[in-house]
């Protein structure tokens, strides 16, 4: 086994140098994509459907070869590991803010694929400390399992770490916003140009929230159904909240910012009681090293005198 990684190693490695002084050959449809491109979307055909000119052969021998298999173990490993299916994973990337730069088609089978790689790592590593550190099959399995665990686990805890942050985030942003949007609509603007003012001026996660509305907005759903889709994709209930007292407010006409300040009051309110929890479970984590200090001591105060009373036993 320990002659069976360096070799393993030395044949990436050659592979590799031999992909860079010899790349593989174009296809002859790659080359002529970028003259046909006029001619096929005259006949109807999308610009952006047209497959563009491909700098390397997009089916190489080893892709073809080991392509299906890696994926099919990729969608096993995930189907393990995630407990709901291809939209809730959807959701939650949208929610986190991970893979967004590639499209929604190939996002899943790239995050599984980033999953399997962190898997393989993982489990690569611990059997490689333990045959070479250890030197002993038994600590290298036990490692190797470890790695399995870390790696397969990896990603779906950076998900749900990268979504808890994004709903600190905009719990914090949401007093302001609100704050803004009342004072927008109470100088006499609509809810659709106070959302546009603080979408345009404003960053963050809410900004952004507001600024997929507008987007959906004008892709042709109505005012309502936009805030309504928001408030569905988002993990944090006030912002959920706002988005629907938004989409209420632009079909009903309500009293926006007296509502609006409303639900500020109850979001400040909310993050001063978590301030108060976090404070708290920080206090007690204090004392812990404090207390697992001052122990020892204060039982060999009290166990000296008593084994001098009880058994006669003086120091």
């Amino acid at each position: 086994m320990t002659a069976l990684l360096p070799a393993l190693f030395t044949g990436l490695a050659v592979a590799l140098v031999s992909r860079l002084v010899i790349p593989p050959r174009r296809t002859l449809a790659s080359r002529l994509t970028r003259y046909s491109v006029l001619g096929r979307s005259s006949l109807g055909r999308p610009i952006e459907s047209v497959e563009p000119a491909q700098a390397t052969l997009t089916g190489t021998t080893l892709q073809r070869l080991f392509g299906p298999p890696v994926q099919g173990l990729a969608r096993t490993l995930n189907r393990v590991i995630e407990s709901g299916g291809e939209e809730s994973l959807l959701l939650r990337l949208r929610q986190a803010d991970l893979l967004q730069d590639i499209p929604e088609t190939e996002r899943i089978q790239d995050y599984r694929i980033r999953q399997l790689a962190a898997t393989a790592t993982g489990t690569g590593l611990g059997a490689a400390v333990g045959l070479i550190g250890l030197q002993t099959t038994g600590a290298a399995l036990g490692l190797a399992f470890l790695g399995f665990l870390v790696g397969a686990t990896r990603w779906r805890a950076r998900v749900d770490k990268a979504i808890e942050d994004r709903s600190e985030r905009a719990r914090i942003e949401l007093y302001t916003v609100n704050q803004l949007l009342a004072m927008r609509t109470r100088a006499g603007g609509g809810v659709i140009q106070a959302v546009q003012m603080v979408a345009d001026r404003a960053h963050g996660v809410v900004a952004g929230d507001l600024r997929d509305a507008m987007r959906l907005h004008r892709g042709g759903l109505t005012v309502s159904d936009s805030f309504q889709r928001m408030a569905e994709i988002t993990p944090e209930p006030y912002a959920a909240r706002t988005y629907r007292l938004l989409g209420t407010a632009e079909d009903r006409g309500t009293d926006l910012g007296r509502a609006l300040l409303a639900l500020s009051s109850d979001v400040r309110e909310a993050r001063r009681d978590t301030l108060r929890r976090q404070a708290t479970k920080r206090r007690a984590a204090m004392l812990i090293p404090i207390i697992g200090l001052m122990a020892p001591v204060m039982l060999l105060f009290i166990i000296a005198p008593v084994t001098e009373i009880v058994f006669g036993i003086t120091r």
